[in-house]
């Protein structure tokens, strides 16, 4: 681990109240949660700003941001850093996919710094079990994940992961065909090693949303690595 990846681990170790020597192979589960499903305010906010995010509505995105709002565990915080960070008014902005990535699964709630309550999606951030070091480990987000020979989907299944917690070899490699666009992540199960879809795994230090509610309603706190 390299000592600017080890700096953002025992940061992100304070935030979220994992241990300093995490461990390394072992085999657990994360099953998914949706903490926020039942109130009707979440649920219609939730809705409203995935309407924003396919139609790239920046008034509505800008009018949801809470003024310290994160970009990073760097970065300073703010309205103005975080439109400046996200490019939010270029036209490729990884804005859109990150959120809609972020929201595509269930929140959870997180106690963060002077206790401030932050709803945070998804939910493998709040939820991670703290024995598992975030960095060499993710956690299959369905129930029935293939995980094939080859970085290809016609490759020969080798084991199926149904929410299981599995050590990372890789967090990237491509497809076999040249002309496929998929990506892959390389993990370690009791078969050996395999290849899982890029999209069916998470990690708790990847992007998270985090919201909190206020009397104007809710507020993004932060769009950032585990949460910011």
């Amino acid at each position: 681990m390299s000592a600017r990846l080890a700096l953002r681990y025992w940061l992100v170790a304070i935030l979220v109240g994992m241990p300093a020597a995490p461990a390394l192979g072992q085999e657990g589960r994360l099953e998914p949660v949706d903490e926020a499903a039942r109130d009707p305010s979440w649920v219609s906010f939730r809705n409203q700003l995935l309407n924003a995010v396919e139609s790239r509505d920046r008034k509505f995105l800008m009018g949801i941001l809470a003024q310290d709002v994160r970009t990073s565990l760097e970065a300073p915080r703010g309205v103005a850093e975080f439109r400046k960070q996200w490019d939010v008014d270029g036209s490729n902005s990884p804005l859109w996919h990150a959120l809609r990535s972020a929201l595509f699964l269930g929140s959870a709630y997180l106690e963060r710094e002077k206790g401030r309550r932050e709803l945070c999606a998804p939910y493998v951030l709040a939820k991670w079990p703290p024995e598992f070091d975030p960095f060499h480990h993710g956690v299959a987000i369905a129930r029935e994940v293939l995980v094939k020979a080859e970085p290809s989907s016609a490759s020969a299944t080798v084991q199926v992961l149904s929410y299981d917690i599995a050590v990372i070899s890789d967090w990237e490699v491509a497809d076999k065909a040249p002309d496929i666009t998929q990506r892959w992540v390389k993990v370690k199960v009791k078969n050996g090693e395999g290849y899982i879809p890029e999209e069916q795994i998470r990690s708790p230090v990847e992007h998270a949303a985090c919201f909190v509610r206020t009397e104007q309603g809710w507020r993004l706190s932060g769009l950032a690595p585990g949460g910011g």
